[in-house]
Parts: structure tokens; C-alpha cells; sequence
């Protein structure tokens, strides 16, 4: 299977704290893959260091055929990977379409792209509230904002950070659904969680961190089946 990105001997510190550790995966093209581990364990490191929000001391991130570990956010938004922060972070004052119309890149040889009537069909929720100010929206809303915010940038892969933290359970459920059918387009998903259960509705392969480090790869189904590995890295 092609990649959507690799990422091999990453090592990234916040000033003088070595988080992460020779950290390596690959997400391939067209799948949905799950960065497993308890809080603290060093998965928002991994995706803003796969963004650049973090700059990695050392190690190689390859994307879209080029290496990206060196280079500036916005230019690894233009190459296509669409980022959705653990922290929403929508501009409150704006509508939901001026937010929509923030987040807007050109069209990606290969891919459909992303229009606000493809999102409303994708997001319900949002196309009923069009006018609103992200700022008088619910947590799940501005969630799924979020979401249609970076698609609107037609990325070719999509870092999701814990995106089903801290919302009620049918948005949860609707949040798989949107990750499905996105993943049914041809999108390449990366998502950071702790909800076994969630990452197991809508992924098919699992790297569990610990402590800044890869210690278990494969797919959802063997991790499920892995009762000492849930015991040892996932059990609160």
C-alpha cells in the first residue's frame, strides 16, 4: 500500500524535555489509522510535530513525496494536510461560512473538492446554522466547524487531535459516521485518542505511545484482542 506519510526516528523537546523518542509509524493511502495512549502520553506532540507546531530535533516526517520535517506549517498545509487541533480554536465573532471561507485552499489533482454544500450534506448540524457566530455554538458544533474548516483546504491527509473528547455521545456517534464517509472519499485520516472504543468504530490500525514512544503497532482488531496490552498502556 502507498503511504500517506511516514515518519521514522522523530525525536521532539519542549525546551530542554525530551517528549518524544525515535517515534516511527506510516499511515497508509486511503486508510484511517489511531494514535492510542493514555493523557500525557505524547500524542498531540506527535500530530503538532507532524504539522510543525512543534519542530522535531531530529528524525524525517515524508509527505506527499517530500521531506517535511524542516518545513514551516503553512507550507506543509499547502502540500495538503489539514490539521484540526485538540483545542477547536474557530474564530467566534465569525459565522459559520466566514470560518468556512477562512479555511479555503485550491482544488487537489485527484480529489473532489470541498464545497460548503459537500459539508452541510457531511455536517447537518452546520447547515442549518450558517449565520451563526462560531462563538454561540455548542462544543460538538464547533467541533464539526472545525473539521469542515481545515477540509475547506481539501487536504490529502487529516490530523484529527482527540476529536471526540468531551462531547456527548450522539455526537460522538455522529463524528464516526463523518470520519467513515470521509475515509469512503479517499481521505487519509490520522487521529490522536484515548476512546479505544471510538478509534475501533472508525479505524483500522492502531499506534499505541507511551511515554513518548511507539510500543505496540497493528491493526484495531488484534489490539482488541490484546488484553495485556490494554491492561499495560490504555487502562486508566
Amino acid at each position: 500500500m502507498a503511504q500517506a506519510i511516514e515518519v521514522s526516528g522523530l525525536n521532539s523537546l519542549y525546551g530542554q524535555a525530551h517528549i518524544l523518542h525515535d517515534v516511527a509509524f506510516a499511515v497508509g493511502s486511503g486508510e484511517v489509522s489511531v494514535l492510542l495512549g493514555r493523557n500525557g502520553a505524547g500524542k498531540s506532540t506527535v500530530m503538532k510535530s507532524l504539522i510543525g507546531l512543534v519542530r522535531p530535533a531530529s528524525g524525517s516526517i515524508r509527505f506527499a513525496g517530500q521531506e517535511i520535517a524542516r518545513m514551516e506549517s503553512f507550507r506543509r498545509a499547502q502540500l495538503g494536510l489539514g490539521y484540526v487541533p485538540e483545542e477547536r480554536r474557530i474564530f467566534s465573532e465569525l459565522t459559520v461560512m466566514e470560518n468556512l471561507d477562512i479555511g479555503r485552499q485550491k482544488p487537489r489533482e485527484g480529489l473532489a473538492p470541498w464545497t460548503p454544500e459537500r459539508l452541510f450534506a457531511l455536517f447537518p448540524n452546520l447547515g442549518a446554522m450558517r449565520e451563526r457566530p462560531g462563538g454561540r455554538m455548542s462544543g460538538g458544533e464547533q467541533q464539526m466547524l472545525t473539521i469542515a474548516r481545515t477540509l475547506m483546504g481539501n487536504p490529502r491527509l487529516l490530523l484529527l487531535d482527540e476529536p471526540s473528547e468531551g462531547l456527548s455521545p450522539l455526537i460522538v456517534e455522529q463524528m464516526a459516521e463523518a470520519i467513515i464517509a470521509l475515509q469512503a472519499e479517499g481521505l487519509s485520516i490520522l487521529l490522536a485518542e484515548q476512546n479505544l472504543h471510538f478509534a475501533s468504530r472508525v479505524a483500522s490500525q492502531a499506534v499505541v505511545v507511551e511515554s513518548g514512544r511507539v510500543v505496540w503497532t497493528g491493526s484495531i482488531a488484534a489490539l482488541e484482542a490484546d488484553a495485556e496490552a490494554h491492561q499495560r498502556y490504555l487502562a486508566v
